[in-house]
């Protein structure tokens, strides 16, 4: 098999792989047999990125993944000068702008770990390559290790799977929750926080995301949750993931029914709210099993319970009440406050101009002391 077929199965494999959606793909294409998705850098420009993994062989028996020791299905495996070679081949003819590298778990993390980073170095160092590059960090990794990653990639992550130990210990038994995992993404902090950001490849350190599998092993939005705010605070997480679990073949949950889109869906919900907004875990609206409701977005719900009866004057409101409505976002906040510099907000008309949806936010606001008029089915 040649470098080009060979990137071709690991990608096609790693895009069929139940996992991290990584920078937010918003589809996936073929270019010469090969899987581009159409991703998002973390700092907003689109990008044609290629997902794919150094090996698809791996010696951990995680109970949910495809790639599980002893499933029988071909696995393939890159050496680094061939990755790089072959991904600057794809560079080169226009087809791939970025790569994200992971792979499974090949003589241990701190190998595997070798092995990407090796891949980087040739990019970087040897092929000149100054794209973006997004790198997985494995588990086991050592210090030294994440801090290479770091000044090389423009986004690391180190996917927690689970949101605690006690999960993680039925989703994935081989897996050192404290040690392999949660550690090394403390680790990127303090590298943040304590060296200087010349030593990264471009002068910025890369920012960092994890991923959970949702829906596996019971664990309750609010365990999701908690982690997650955790490390938006401590760890200056850049984005959670929440990856709906579906059953694979051949592995020892394929028996287990697949979790609801809708729950996945609510979960990034709720994480930007707590990323981005003026919201609190305690206020996200969690039912006795800690859990989101399905049928309406958190921000609708919590709106539903809190402001209802007790509506906001548009035209007084704080940008962090302003943030609370449902149909204003970041963007819109600003531009509502900067109209209301210049004129009363009157009608829903013009909050319409503004980008404010005015169904979602009807029910919530005064106009001048008036409920505005609207139809409850619009939204």
């Amino acid at each position: 098999m040649d470098a080009t077929a060979l990137l071709s199965t690991l990608s096609a494999e790693m895009h069929l792989e139940a996992a991290e959606d990584a920078c937010c793909p918003q589809g996936v294409r073929r270019a010469e047999e090969v899987h581009i998705f159409n991703a998002v850098t973390p700092g907003g420009k689109g990008i044609r990125l290629l997902k794919t993994l150094l090996s698809s062989a791996c010696e951990r028996n995680c109970f949910y993944c495809p790639f599980r020791a002893g499933r029988d299905f071909h696995r393939a495996t890159f050496k680094p000068d061939e990755l790089a070679g072959t991904f600057m081949a794809l560079h080169q003819a226009g087809i791939a702008e970025g790569i994200f590298l992971s792979s499974g778990l090949i003589g241990g993390g701190v190998r595997t770990q070798d092995l990407l980073i090796d891949s980087a170095e040739i990019l970087r160092r040897k092929l000149g390559f100054r794209g973006y590059i997004h790198l997985k960090i494995m588990p086991g990794a050592e210090h030294s290790q994440v801090e290479r990653a770091m000044q090389l990639a423009d986004r690391i992550s180190i996917n927690l799977e689970a949101p605690n130990a006690e999960r993680l210990g039925l989703l994935a038994p081989t897996k050192q929750y404290l040690h392999e995992l949660l550690e090394p993404l403390r680790w990127v902090e303090e590298i943040r926080r304590n060296q200087p950001p010349h030593k990264a490849w471009n002068g910025r350190w890369p920012s960092s995301t994890t991923q959970f599998v949702v829906g596996a092993v019971g664990e309750s939005d609010l365990e999701l949750l908690t982690t997650t705010e955790a490390l938006y605070k401590h760890q200056r997480l850049q984005r959670a993931y929440f990856s709906a679990f579906k059953p694979a073949t051949d592995t020892p949950f394929e028996g287990l029914p697949p979790e609801s889109p809708r729950r996945e869906l609510r979960l990034y919900q709720a994480s930007f709210l707590l990323r981005d907004y003026p919201f609190e875990l305690n206020e996200l609206p969690f039912d006795a099993n800690g859990r989101l409701p399905e049928d309406v977005d958190p921000k609708y719900a919590w709106a539903s319970a809190h402001l209802k009866h007790s509506p906001l004057e548009i035209n007084r409101a704080s940008r962090e009440e302003l943030l609370r409505l449902p149909g204003v976002g970041l963007r819109t906040s600003r531009a509502l406050l900067r109209a209301r510099r210049a004129t009363k907000i009157n009608d829903l008309s013009q909050l319409k101009r503004l980008g404010v949806n005015p169904a979602r936010v009807a029910p919530f606001i005064l106009l001048n002391g008036k409920r505005p008029a609207y139809q409850a089915n619009l939204w």
